[in-house]
């Protein structure tokens, strides 16, 4: 796709890189990958097949097996410590394997990361006479961090001054394991704050300024405007004046749900509710009126933020009508467009407007007194999937928001001054997780008000500057796949975040090669960890679709069938199993047993009582993780965990014809996200045709559980294998399925 004298140009380069000029590393790919990349030589305005020519033909005959998965980033030296110095980007790098190469231009050479000087000021203190530096110790570092007792309370005492962190009164200490009834301990005991004012108020370190910008964002079909900005104080005044409205209204301690796409307004409601000391309902702005009842009714919530319709392509989608099915006991309703709702509002529901111009007379309408608690008080209830009834109620308390960003910090790099992007809700844990990720590390958040299927999106991103951009992987396919973003320049991006389902390698060598093949740090955890127990980072090399390390103070273990850990290094297959000491998991649900989800049926390993995760996790060659699916019947699909259980329920009421269902998911043979089939067993004398039940299926699953569903594939069977006690074997199914998905992708 290229004109013949880039063409020319491009294959002289290649040479020149592959013959003695270029290190003489032509029989490594992965220091050839490593020079092409360093010297930039593949473009991001290249069409994509430049790209997976070069990638695929330097690591044609490479032996993953024996190698681990290919290499596509890697840190150096310089860009990790010795930037301080002024010396990035001059003379030549050298990598973490003791190789030399070219210098890389890349955004982290112009500054240190957070670990790495993390690392250099306490590493050898911690180590010892083992430390080297960043790079060569890092993975003795992170495992230095979980095994040692007093080594995880050190590195918390530490990053906790890396954060926009005020307490009202001080902690106890960093960690008490005393009470033994708690398998996590009790982290930062007896300290008192309120979050929502550790994220509004300024700071020295992390550079936080009143005049600072702490949001920026853009409304679809306003693509040819200016980025809107607002800076921390006008923030802080917001939250403050939306926070005297709803003390006037609700109780301390009262559950006030929110329904509505992550605008500026939305993020103002979620501060604003945890600054006065409420509880936010996250209730994701794409699901049905049952689905929005349920957790209401679990949460106990006394009103609901809003819209009136949601916005996408000019077109307007109806959110209220399907929140007010839902039966709540007041709305409050934002206007998508305008200052006026376009909508007829029950008499028990306000108007936004309404709601702010409440006759209440405020002395003070921008000054607000935040509501002290302590560490352990609950802020946010999310929810999460169970395998059968309602979804799991997963209280955060003051204590999550710390642990999700403080992983940011640390694994995805964010900084003062960063403007961080990353397309979500706060029906979804990613929402929260942004949120604090910004405004408690100083960085900007970036919100673009519409689809970020389009264009218009990748413009945004373009124009605001943002330097991290997270993704979920089926987002990137559509992207590449219809080539919107073309001509684009991304390269102000310094590092890519990704999570939610399984990435394919295709798709991620695409949206790396927009910014000259910087990092996609893969993240891999759950809402009842406020974090991910798998990531990248950027102290290691990374692989496309694979996590190279647990998370800091993070220990995991893989079990075979039998429960039992395979060796820390051995490459394996198996189920994960948590260490319990993990500062910001969760000590309890709402509506269900804590202690039967998560540690019930989980050996004990060193004393400890593994906690469950569910994951099915892959360790290659030389240390990387590959999460490959779920070990119960839940479903990843879209991003969004899901039971067979629910989804069965629904398509047994779709047609006389069906006597039973079983659904099931898996990944295709190249990697991406987990598509849906559903197993059909038919009544007697009725005739079904698979087609036609698929298109039911997907109707019947989109309205009553979630328009994002989609069935992929339908299959009449005779009957379902079951064990000698009739329990459905799924995963008998589901190894069918994969074994169907591979004959067809092979014609």
């Amino acid at each position: 796709g290229l004109g013949a004298e880039e063409a020319v140009g491009l294959e002289r380069e290649l040479k020149d890189a592959i013959g003695p000029a270029g290190g003489g590393c032509g029989s490594d790919p992965r220091a050839l990958w490593r020079v092409l990349t360093a010297r930039r030589l593949l473009k991001p305005s290249y069409p994509h097949a430049v790209h997976q020519l070069v990638y695929y033909a330097v690591y044609a005959n490479y032996d993953a097996s024996a190698n681990g998965p290919p290499l596509y980033w890697f840190p150096s030296r310089l860009a990790v410590w010795e930037c301080r110095r002024g010396r990035a980007g001059t003379g030549r790098i050298a990598y973490g394997d003791g190789t030399m190469g070219s210098p890389v231009h890349a955004s982290y050479q112009s500054r240190c990361t957070n670990l790495g000087r993390l690392m250099k000021t306490h590493g050898s203190k911690l180590l010892g006479s083992s430390y080297e530096d960043p790079i060569t110790s890092f993975k003795l570092f992170q495992s230095f961090s979980v095994q040692h007792p007093e080594a995880s309370p050190v590195y918390w005492s530490i990053v906790l001054k890396e954060l926009s962190i005020l307490f009202r009164e001080p902690p106890n200490c960093i960690l008490d394991t005393s009470d033994k009834s708690k398998h996590g301990g009790t982290w930062i005991p007896g300290s008192v704050l309120n979050i929502a004012e550790c994220c509004l108020l300024p700071s020295n370190y992390p550079a936080k300024k009143d005049d600072g910008i702490a949001i920026v964002w853009r409304d679809e079909g306003c693509d040819d405007s200016n980025v809107n900005q607002m800076t921390l104080k006008e923030l802080r005044e917001q939250v403050m004046f939306v926070a005297n409205a709803l003390d006037a209204m609700f109780l301390k301690g009262d559950a006030i749900a929110i329904d509505m796409p992550m605008t500026v307004t939305a993020v103002i409601i979620y501060l604003a509710t945890i600054l006065a000391g409420l509880i936010i309902v996250s209730i994701a702005d794409s699901f049905a009126p049952k689905e929005i009842a349920t957790r209401l009714r679990v949460s106990k919530a006394k009103a609901i933020f809003t819209q009136d319709f949601i916005v996408r392509g000019g077109r307007r989608f109806p959110l209220y009508s399907r929140v007010v099915e839902a039966a709540p006991s007041k709305a409050i309703v934002i206007p998508a467009v305008g200052n006026n709702v376009s909508i007829q509002l029950r008499k028990q529901d306000l108007s936004w407007k309404d709601f702010l111009s409440a006759k209440i007379l405020f002395c003070r309408p921008h000054d607000f007194s935040p509501v002290y608690q302590p560490i352990e008080s609950m802020t946010n209830i999310l929810f999460s999937s169970g395998t059968t009834g309602d979804p799991k109620a997963i209280p955060w308390t003051q204590l999550s928001p710390i642990r999700c960003a403080a992983d940011s910090w640390a694994h995805i790099d964010v900084q003062s001054g960063d403007v961080f992007c990353w397309p979500t809700n706060l029906g979804w844990v990613m929402g929260p997780i942004l949120l604090y990720s910004c405004f408690l590390n100083g960085a900007t958040l970036a919100l673009y008000h519409g689809s970020p299927l389009g264009r218009d999106f990748g413009e945004f991103v373009q124009d605001a500057g943002v330097t991290i951009l997270g993704t979920v992987p089926s987002l990137v396919k559509a992207w590449k796949s219809s080539e919107c973003m073309k001509g684009l320049d991304w390269t102000k991006i310094k590092s890519f975040g990704s999570t939610g389902e399984a990435s394919n390698v295709d798709d991620d060598l695409w949206l790396s090669s927009r910014a000259y093949y910087n990092p996609i740090v893969e993240c891999c955890g759950g809402t009842e960890l406020a974090s991910s127990y798998i990531q990248g980072n950027l102290l290691q090399p990374q692989a496309f679709g694979a996590f190279s390390s647990a998370s800091m103070t993070s220990g995991i273990v893989i079990l075979d069938d039998y429960g039992v850990p395979y060796l820390d290094d051995q490459a394996c297959v198996g189920e994960v199993g948590l260490f319990p000491i993990y500062m910001g998991a969760t000590d309890r649900l709402l509506n269900a047993d804590h202690e039967e989800v998560y540690f019930k049926g989980m050996p004990m390993y060193k004393g400890m009582h593994l906690r469950k995760h569910g994951d099915i996790v892959k360790r290659t060659v030389g240390g990387y993780f590959i999460v490959q699916g779920r070990a119960d019947d839940t479903m990843n699909l879209g991003g969004i965990k899901t039971s067979s259980v629910e989804i069965e329920r629904v398509c047994e009421q779709v047609d006389e014809c069906v006597l039973e269902t079983a659904a099931v998911s898996s990944a295709p043979v190249d990697g991406g996200p987990e598509q849906l089939a559903i197993f059909v067993v038919l009544k007697k004398q009725f005739d079904g045709e698979s087609e036609k039940l698929k298109i039911r299926f997907s109707r019947a699953i989109q309205r009553n559980l979630n328009p994002l569903f989609k069935v992929s594939f339908v299959k009449i069977v005779p009957e379902f294998p079951r064990t000698a006690s009739n329990k459905l074997l799924r995963r008998v199914l589901r190894d069918q399925l994969k074994q169907d998905v591979h004959i067809s992708s092979r014609m």
